[in-house]
């Protein structure tokens, strides 16, 4: 097959995959986004605000040229507010280029490798692989920052809690707590404030820090903030009561982790076992698996076999997590 012909059957099947896998992303978060959204709303007492515009540089503002339009397209959008999460300064075409560049370098791999069987496959397969892996460093990094931002959360609020019982106004707390908070705490509150500080309603800013980290703890709150400003009450016992919670959550997820260690090293063991067999073969008996791929027959088995074990790691990786 034309090289040519393979670069366009990538873009494509790497489009479909990216869009196919955000559907499914979107169809099995969005049950559970709508439960957490109403019980919110349902404490909160009140319509949703308008969104303000002030200091969000990660999706809105004046135009930018083409990053500025791409950011703009649902999906796109998405990816951006997750390069943003990140702690990353990327735009939108950035991660694309490197995407595109990491395909590129996989399916050239691919070529020079000259595997056995199922070439063009094994060629759009890596390509896949390498291209995604760009994206794939972008949501470690984004899921490194909110567990950071998860652990230094109670110790924010006790910081607002004590500054509050001391006599300082909320919007002076959240000013001292971004100085004295390390990041990323530190950089959202930061945020925060300073939204608040340059005109915005703090009920607008409040739901912008939720929206800009989507955690629980963030939304319950938000949540809190807002029903005692409409309704009163000693907003420092409150966020006391809530770095309590947030710490027993924790402690909790610690137990989880501990009893689902045995599953997830077992997940590890069998996922890992056939590949360091099958190297092992290449090793002793090298014409063993070269005799089997070609065959028309074993072709397909090693395929199947491959199909199967990586969707019985998913399988796995699915049954021990177990969410807190």
């Amino acid at each position: 097959m034309h090289p040519a012909y393979l670069v366009v059957i990538f873009c494509v099947l790497f489009a479909l995959v990216l869009l196919a896998a955000t559907a499914a992303t979107r169809f099995l978060e969005s049950d559970r986004q709508k439960k957490v959204r109403d019980m919110l709303r349902t404490a909160g007492g009140a319509p949703d605000l308008p969104e303000s515009t002030i200091l969000l540089g990660w999706g809105r503002g004046p135009s930018q040229g083409l990053s500025h339009w791409l950011s703009q397209l649902p999906l796109l959008r998405r990816v951006q507010v997750t390069i943003y999460q990140a702690g990353l300064t990327w735009p939108v075409t950035t991660l694309l280029l490197y995407m595109g560049l990491a395909a590129i370098a996989g399916m050239l791999l691919s070529i020079l490798l000259r595997t056995p069987f199922f070439r063009e496959l094994w060629t759009l397969a890596l390509g896949v692989l390498f291209g995604a892996a760009p994206y794939i460093y972008v949501r470690r990094k984004r899921a490194q920052r909110l567990r950071a931002f998860e652990e230094q959360f109670p110790e924010a609020l006790d910081f607002l809690a004590r500054s509050l019982r001391a006599g300082h106004a909320f919007s002076v707390s959240l000013e001292m707590m971004a100085d004295e908070s390390p990041d990323p705490i530190g950089i959202e509150f930061r945020q925060l404030f300073n939204e608040q500080n340059l005109g915005s309603p703090i009920d607008v800013a409040m739901r912008n820090m939720a929206s800009r980290v989507p955690l629980l703890d963030v939304r319950f709150f938000v949540s809190a903030v807002l029903l005692q400003r409409e309704t009163g009450g000693n907003l420092a016992e409150i966020l006391t009561k809530l770095g309590y919670v947030i710490r027993e959550r924790f402690r909790l997820k610690g137990q989880v982790r501990a009893a689902s260690a045995h599953g997830r090293l077992t997940a590890g063991v069998l996922t890992v076992m056939p590949v360091v067999t099958a190297l092992g073969l290449m090793v002793v008996w090298p014409g063993y698996l070269a005799f089997m791929a070609g065959d028309k027959h074993g072709r397909f088995i090693i395929l199947g076999a491959i199909i199967l074990q990586t969707s019985g790691y998913f399988v796995m990786k699915r049954i021990v997590n177990i969410k807190v």
